[in-house]
């Protein structure tokens, strides 16, 4: 068999259809070396029982425990059945519930003393943990040819758990794995071999071998050792081959004048920029006097400073006589940019016109919601070169905008954009007839741990602003567990009352807009089973539009609260923003559009309703916008979630620190695996099955090096056939672009 096919040969070959088909629509695997590459989770040792305390809720898991005790209730007159089943480790305890015809089954099964492995979701009824209608194989039953089976392949050995899901148990996909296990042998090793030597690796037949089916936890650990390296090697190799073609490509050098618009625009600020800006300014100034372009992620604290950063080299760019153009998310974020950056530049931001500065450029707005007029002249002041800097959404990059010389595009908040709409704005750099690429800038506002960004942005030089301006306030953050203390809910609508009448102003964030069309939660007409009530889902997020009425109506009577979202029309929009902005409002309830760059240093508290329904970097990007001026701000995270459950430890830990580099270690901490390089976040195929990048720090920075290395020797890896097929398999077509493109 050829050396490739054995691992690109489909599941539903040695499978069978249904298996195959459960496999690929629920767990991403299509091929055998999908399967191969699914690896255990942990391994259970034969004979010892999983701790039940430390269960996550709302995760499937996979538990080895003992029956201690089983009961059938029932319900409804008589006519409902419920097998009620108690599980334990010795220490803590789980319950299992089966409904109506299930029941039979599992009642003579499950009987006390018996041990076996239970998988499902972990979900809380009456405040206890449970399983609602698990699969379960028993283990020491051998009286069942399937028990038997089971304890055969195991006997005396580590038990894979596999990630699983609902319609497939761990303990079925091991029994796929042992079908596909022969073709390990066939592994194509990606690792170049004076590279292997020197680190004294395993070989991957081998490796593929002992993670799948260790004897002993040595085995595991040498697999994982060297799953690693290939998994980190693989992907530095594509990052470093992106980054040195981009030293291939040309681009115009862009130098500041003396004495001209970058200057004037320094003259007049108010304060002085803070070391750490400086720096960060000068690192980007270096890039922009080459001549190949310049590939930078500036990060930084919220508030700490970045669209003045941005500013300045956009403003040098122009005073090399080229355009920049800042791509925004969205049209509120788009008008506050343009709206602030026109503030801060006063009349250096009305060049050519009555009134305006010698040294001045145009500065101009172009979004899809433009009247016909505005837009026209927009377009005509990018074209001929007119205007300096523009500022937009995704509309800059319809096929009728022009520049007279692109030179610098600086994207906002880079996972809202998607790789081919970058690319399609650094092709009108192209638009004077000659191939050259501008100079980017990519400014992020959730700070990333270094390793992340080495794996994540690993073809971005990266620039950090960790220092906050003076003048910022503390934040002081809460976390108001509604369900618990109702009357701390009501504390914090008086604590907003407070802010109000001490002249300050308040954020009301909702995860959901409202009205019936987005509600999932309603479902007409239809009774509950038992089985659904025991495994309801949460009720849907609270939404802007209900919250705000009954604020209005109940404890923020007499305040004036308004509205803000993403249905709206752009010009309301614009409206209540300028109104809040202007103090004419007292409450804004809003949805996530005030996350990024939304600034009213008088408004110095927000609560966040259903907080838990957000991720941490979101929680501290919204936390951002209070806390802007001279008075501290509050922030207060409401939620109902179970005191035990993983969404209120991750509310305390955004509570309990403002650093955003913390909260960032701490999200990825919590995310499952393969999350950290989902497609949204960097176009690279989600590969880590064990690399983590939190923890392999060393790994990740020495696979680097490694792979520099190989690159520079070897850019077109001609003498390393083995590695070009890993990256193959790491890239398919698409990725491949995504990374070409960058």
């Amino acid at each position: 068999m050829d050396r490739v096919s054995a691992f690109d040969e489909p599941l539903k070959k040695l499978l069978g259809g249904p298996t195959a088909k459960v496999m690929a629509e629920h767990l991403d695997l299509h091929t055998v070396g999908d399967l191969l590459h699914h690896y255990p989770r942990r391994y259970e040792e034969r004979g010892r029982l999983t701790a039940l305390t430390d269960l996550p809720l709302d995760e499937h898991v996979t538990v080895v425990a003992q029956v201690a005790d089983a009961r059938v209730l029932t319900f409804n007159g008589g006519r409902g059945k419920r097998l009620e089943v108690t599980l334990t480790d010795g220490h803590g305890r789980l319950q299992l519930v089966f409904f109506g015809h299930g029941v039979h089954k599992p009642h003579k099964d499950l009987l006390p003393g018996r041990r076996a492995m239970f998988a499902g979701k972990v979900s809380v009824f009456n405040r206890k943990m449970q399983l609602a209608h698990p699969t379960y194989q028993l283990l020491d039953a051998a009286d069942t040819d399937e028990a038997s089976e089971a304890v055969d392949a195991f006997a005396g050995k580590l038990l894979p758990i596999y990630p699983a899901c609902k319609q497939l148990d761990s303990w079925r996909i091991a029994k796929a794995v042992d079908a596909v296990l022969p073709s390990a042998q066939e592994a194509v090793d990606p690792l170049p071999e004076a590279l292997r030597e020197g680190r004294g690796f395993t070989s991957l037949p081998e490796a593929l071998l002992k993670i799948h089916r260790p004897a002993t936890k040595a085995d595991v650990a040498a697999a994982r050792d060297r799953l690693k390296w290939d998994e980190a090697f693989v992907l530095q190799v594509a990052l470093a081959r992106r980054r040195y073609a981009d030293t291939q490509l040309p681009a115009v050098a862009r130098r500041p004048a003396p004495g001209g618009l970058l200057d004037a625009f320094d003259a007049k600020l108010p304060f002085t920029l803070t070391d750490g800006q400086q720096k960060v300014s000068k690192e980007i100034f270096d890039d922009l006097a080459t001549e190949h372009p310049m590939h930078r992620l500036l990060q930084g604290e919220v508030g700490s400073g970045k669209t003045m950063v941005a500013l300045r080299a956009m403003l040098a760019v122009v005073d090399a006589g080229g355009q920049a153009a800042m791509l925004a998310p969205t049209e509120v974020l788009a008008q506050q940019h343009h709206r602030s950056i026109t503030e801060m530049m006063g009349e250096l931001a009305e060049g050519g016109m009555l009134g305006g500065s010698d040294q001045g450029t145009k500065v101009v707005l172009l979004t899809g919601s433009m009247g016909t007029a505005a837009r026209r002249q927009a377009l005509l002041d990018l074209v001929t070169g007119e205007a300096g800097v523009v500022i937009g959404t995704h509309a800059l990059i319809e096929d009728k905008v022009k520049f007279h010389d692109l030179g610098l595009v600086v994207v906002d908040e880079q996972h809202r954009f998607g790789v081919e709409q970058r690319d399609a704005l650094r092709s009108k750099a192209n638009s004077q007839g000659e191939k050259r690429s501008p100079h980017l800038l990519v400014m992020t506002a959730t700070p990333i741990p270094r390793t992340v960004a080495m794996t994540v942005f690993g073809d971005l030089e990266t620039s950090v602003l960790d220092q906050l301006p003076a003048g910022r306030s503390p934040i002081a953050s809460h976390v108001v567990p509604a369900k618990d203390k109702p009357h701390f809910l009501s504390r914090a609508w008086e604590r907003v009352r407070e802010e109000v009448e001490n002249g300050h102003q308040a954020y009301v964030v909702c995860p959901r807009i409202g009205d019936d069309e987005d509600d999932p939660g309603k479902k007409k007409g239809k009774k509950k089973t038992a089985e659904e009530e025991a495994t309801a889902d949460k009720r849907p997020p609270l939404a802007v539009l209900e919250i705000a009425e009954q604020l209005a109506k109940g404890p923020l009577n007499g305040l004036r609260v308004e509205v803000l979202h993403g249905r709206m029309q752009p010009d309301d929009k614009d409206d209540v923003m300028r109104r809040f902005a202007a103090g004419d409002v007292d409450v804004l309830v809003a949805t996530t559009v005030i996350e990024v760059g939304v600034n009213v240093p008088n408004a110095t508290a927000m609560v966040i309703m259903d907080a838990d329904r957000f991720g941490v970097s979101q929680l501290h990007q919204l936390r951002g916008r209070v806390g802007r001026g001279s008075a501290p701000g509050l922030c207060l995270l409401v939620t109902e979630a179970h005191e035990a459950s993983p969404a209120r430890a991750r509310l305390g830990a955004v509570a309990a620190t403002l650093d955003g580099f913390e909260l960032s270690r701490i999200d990825l901490e919590q995310r499952r695996e393969g999350d950290v390089l989902g497609q949204a976040q960097s176009g690279v195929r989600s590969s880590l099955r064990v690399l983590n990048v939190i923890d392999d720090e060393e790994v990740i920075a020495a696979a680097r090096q490694e792979a520099v290395a190989v690159v520079a020797a070897d850019p077109e890896l001609e003498h390393l056939p083995e590695l070009r097929t890993a990256l193959d398999a790491l890239l398919d077509k698409e990725r491949e672009e995504y990374l070409d493109k960058g």
